[in-house]
């Protein structure tokens, strides 16, 4: 099967015509406050980073037991479910933990161009769901996207996972846009996991929500009736301005408001990006990368007491 011609990148939509969220407020005590007001009603769920300073995914670092429940400890409060990346490397036990804390899991397979821990990632994803540890499974991330092998491999390892687990419902995460692309995969999907960043997309924080949501609705009418959950999105603390989208301490906070304000009301399933900084993706994605956690590298919240 060959890939589509002309395949989608972004949205084809007018900025200049999305409605503007007014500023919240220029007081920064206020946003924090209604920060951690979100978060004390519980949020639906986030992305959890158990990786510490010195650790990265990308050289196989092993996380402990201990690291992990420690982790999780932090956030257990505000949260009523945690999505996890890996299943190998110590990630296998992030599950199970999060369940005897009483979080409920969404359990990724990291899936790349290397089929041996392909393998390794499906193997140990099935036996999660199997012991009863997985309310949810996403095999892959973002692999259609950074182009790691073709569209009938994928299909190939969520066909084998829905097979072996057919209780639990199987997904794939992607950019929103790749299920336009490939609605093949939609037909494969129990449910879709739509990757939805305006900050990538350039985009100012007053119109940020608002282009989100065209990015949900965009999925949404792609997914041929299956639910629609909103697998990552968030916004950075630190780093250089990216074309109209701006990281500031502050306008995190606004992000997260807005995103939560709209999420609740609409009883939208969403994973916040993400639990905690990263520090190892300064090597791979920039300064960028390392800060769009609620809480930071030494698992400190970051936005007020």
């Amino acid at each position: 099967m060959s890939k589509p011609k002309n395949q989608m990148r972004y949205l084809n939509v007018d900025r200049y015509l999305l409605n503007k969220h007014p500023i919240i407020s220029e007081n920064v005590k206020e946003l924090e406050d209604k920060v951690k007001a979100i978060l004390d009603q519980k949020i639906s769920g986030v992305s959890f980073s158990p990786y510490l300073e010195g650790q990265d995914p990308s050289v196989k670092s092993l996380i402990s037991h201990q690291q992990i429940a420690d982790r999780l400890e932090i956030i257990r409060p505000y949260t009523k479910w945690i999505r996890t990346f890996s299943t190998t490397n110590g990630n296998e036990e992030v599950p199970r933990i999060a369940h005897e804390k009483s979080l409920k899991t969404l359990v990724g397979a990291w899936l790349d161009s290397d089929f041996e821990n392909n393998e390794v990632e499906i193997n140990n994803i099935i036996a999660i769901a199997k012991a009863g540890h997985a309310d949810m499974i996403a095999i892959g991330n973002e692999v259609l996207l950074r182009e790691d092998f073709e569209v009938e491999q994928l299909i190939e390892y969520i066909r084998r996972v829905k097979q072996a687990v057919p209780h639990v419902p199987v997904g794939y995460v992607d950019a929103y846009y790749m299920f336009v692309n490939y609605p093949e995969i939609v037909d494969e999907c129990d449910v879709l996991f739509a990757n939805c960043y305006p900050f990538w997309e350039h985009c100012a924080l007053e119109i940020s929500v608002e282009y989100m949501k065209k990015m949900y609705e965009l999925v949404s009418k792609n997914a041929k009736g299956k639910q629609v959950v909103i697998s990552e999105t968030g916004w950075p603390t630190k780093g250089e301005t990216y074309g109209a989208a701006q990281p500031s301490y502050a306008n995190a906070m606004r992000y997260f408001i807005h995103t939560f304000e709209w999420a609740n009301k609409e009883n939208i399933q969403l994973f916040y990006f993400s639990s905690f900084d990263e520090v190892w993706k300064i090597n791979h994605e920039g300064e960028y990368g390392a800060y769009w956690g609620l809480w930071d590298k030494d698992g400190k919240f970051k936005f007020g007491k």
